[in-house]
């Protein structure tokens, strides 16, 4: 599939879940900017069977997911990613072809696998940072791709789809809030940090480097 390119500058808990213990799911993300969403749906279109689509305007790429963060570190979190953004530049994404989570046997998940100079690093540091505080990531590797459909039931596979010239440049990250609802969840944008560093491809971001005072503000990226 050919396409338009578009500009826009742990471990998992033990225990009751996060929606239950009244914590909060958060995950840093990359969001997929209308265009792209836009040609992605074109090819979520073709799902059949018990598939549930992601919302276009809910595509992204998860750098960390934290299933269980207490509201009182939520400002914690706000300052690791302006410390992130500071080191990291502008990532140049591009989208490839479309895989299954797990490939083998009875999939769950249908996604559309993401790569640029950068992103391994940049999820690192996110993750590292995160360790520091005292908080918990899933215990799943990072492997940059967009969610496009999970699964509810049976419903066939289809065949790979190889996307051409088609990612973004991705000019901030998000820090996001997950509400599970029964339709699926809900997400809502709770801070953006723009990336003012040197190119990617440079070296890795250090969340643990000092910053000018007002860089620590949190509500400036609110």
């Amino acid at each position: 599939m050919t396409g338009s390119r578009s500009s826009s500058r742990g471990r998992r808990p033990a225990g009751p879940s996060a929606a239950g213990s009244g914590r909060l799911r958060l995950f840093y993300a990359l969001k997929v900017p209308d265009s792209v969403a836009a040609e992605l749906a074109q090819a979520q279109s073709k799902l059949r069977g018990n598939w549930r689509r992601v919302e276009p305007a809910q595509l992204h790429i998860t750098l960390a997911y934290l299933p269980g963060v207490p509201a009182d570190r939520l400002d914690d979190l706000k300052r690791l990613g302006v410390q992130a953004a500071q080191t990291a530049g502008p990532l140049d994404i591009a989208l490839r072809g479309t895989g299954y989570f797990p490939n083998e046997g009875s999939p769950r998940v249908w996604f559309v696998k993401a790569e640029a100079a950068g992103l391994d690093p940049l999820a690192e540091a996110l993750r590292a940072g995160v360790a520091e505080l005292g908080l918990d990531t899933d215990d799943k590797a990072f492997k940059a791709h967009v969610t496009l459909a999970r699964k509810k039931g049976p419903a066939p596979r289809l065949p790979p789809l190889v996307f051409e010239d088609t990612g973004w440049t991705a000019g901030h990250v998000s820090l996001v809030k997950s509400v599970l609802r029964k339709t699926g969840p809900v997400y809502q944008t709770l801070s953006r940090f723009e990336l003012r560093g040197a190119p990617a491809g440079d070296a890795a971001p250090d969340p643990t480097a000092k910053l000018p005072e007002s860089a620590g503000q949190p509500q400036e990226n609110s």
